[in-house]
């Protein structure tokens, strides 16, 4: 399956919602840089909720929590109780190979390996997600194909988007698999994910330089009105 024995681990700090979005655009920028697939978990500084790249602003709760668009796909996802990964893929790679559905599927089951390590009884969804109105759906209360359930709950999900770049895959896990613990389950998802790609991990090394184009990005893109309130997808502009 994997064309690198070893890939790059960020495990990374918590940090505003639109840092936290510009990091991962960047980082499928310069992933042909790197050398390697990356991981990175992280947290969120504040109550925040992110909108799919399609989402109308309007499916975010309108109190209580900052608001940011992804760009990756997928419904409304709340970052106040989840751990949160990216994987970063560099086109080429044999995971690029796959179709949309199946890369899912061999990240989910790494995923579905790591609940396990917590004696649930994990399983992969196998709902074809059906017609739902993708502008206004809450990602974990909408489980569709190859999505972690347990005991019919959604655990776990992601959203991915693939440009000539390679492949950003933006995932969430409910802490309540690990009884609220993000470090334990960090470990898990960690040990999970080195066996189902049969890899190693070594440390990814964040530039300065990198740090501070993120927080540009943030400051141009991700915090502004003008992308999280935007409208990609209507009847009028197709």
């Amino acid at each position: 399956m994997t064309a690198n024995k070893e890939w790059l681990l960020w495990l990374d700090i918590s940090r505003d919602p639109y840092m936290n979005m510009s990091i991962d655009e960047l980082l499928l920028l310069h992933v042909a840089e790197f050398g390697a697939p990356v991981i990175r978990i992280y947290g969120w500084d504040r109550k925040s909720v992110s909108i799919g790249y399609v989402q109308d602003y309007e499916a975010a709760p309108r109190e209580g929590y900052a608001i940011v668009r992804r760009m990756t796909g997928g419904g409304v996802v709340f970052h106040d109780k989840d751990l949160t990964y990216t994987v970063v893929i560099p086109a080429g790679h044999p995971i690029c190979a796959l179709d949309r559905v199946e890369s899912y599927h061999v990240f989910h089951r790494a995923v579905k390996a790591a609940l396990a390590g917590f004696g649930l009884e994990a399983e992969l969804s196998t709902a074809e997600g059906g017609a739902v109105d993708r502008a206004t759906m809450q990602c974990f209360v909408t489980p569709t194909r190859y999505d972690v359930l347990c005991g019919g709950r959604k655990y776990a999900g992601a959203a991915q988007r693939r440009t000539h770049d390679g492949i950003l895959h933006q995932g969430s896990i409910d802490l309540k698999a690990s009884g609220g613990d993000s470090v334990i389950l960090t470990e898990k998802l960690v040990k999970a994910l080195e066996k189902q790609f049969e890899i190693g991990f070594i440390e990814f090394k964040v530039s300065e330089v990198f740090l501070h184009d993120a927080e540009t990005l943030a400051g141009i893109k991700y915090s502004t009105e003008q992308w999280n309130r935007f409208k990609k997808y209507s009847p009028k502009n197709g």
